[in-house]
Order: C-alpha cells, then structure tokens, then sequence
C-alpha cells in the first residue's frame, strides 16, 4: 500500500518512508530504525523500499511529506576517524 502521510509513525506498524532531506537526497528509512538508504533518484529509493519491504511482513511504503533527517552522517570520514567494516 502506498500513501501519503504527515503525522507521526505508527508504532505498531512498519511503515517505511520515501522521500528527500533538507540537501534534497533521496531517503529512504524504516520508522523504527530498522533501516536506512540513500539513493540517488527518486525511482532508486521506490525500489529500494519496495525491496526492503519484502523482508516486513505487514510494512507499508509512504510518501514523507516533510523533509527527512538522515541518522546516518554521509560526510567522508576524517583522517582521524575509521569505519567499520561491516554493518550490522
């Protein structure tokens, strides 16, 4: 099911959103923080939720009316930091 929505997730449900931050990337998280991608188009982040949505029962994909917050920094690393090797 898609949909538009602008109130707060329901925290019964999986509902994953689609949309753009305030930088105007794609987004595409999971209400619970479950998960998390940033695409580079619009058609990208559609099929990446909907093939994220495969693995939750029950999940619906909507549309974000106001600009999400990525929790993930996108900013290269500096020369004092690492990262790790595999996600968990």
């Amino acid at each position: 099911m898609i949909s538009a929505i602008s109130a707060e997730p329901d925290p019964a449900g999986s509902i994953v959103f689609v949309g753009r931050d305030a930088a105007g990337h794609w987004l595409v998280q999971g209400c619970k923080g479950q998960l998390e991608g940033r695409c580079i188009s619009r058609d990208a982040a559609w099929a990446f939720a909907r093939a994220e949505c495969r693995g939750l029962p029950g999940a619906r994909i909507v549309h974000a009316l106001r600009p999400l917050v990525s929790t993930v920094s996108f900013e290269p690393l500096r020369p004092d930091e690492c990262a790790i090797d595999r996600a968990a």
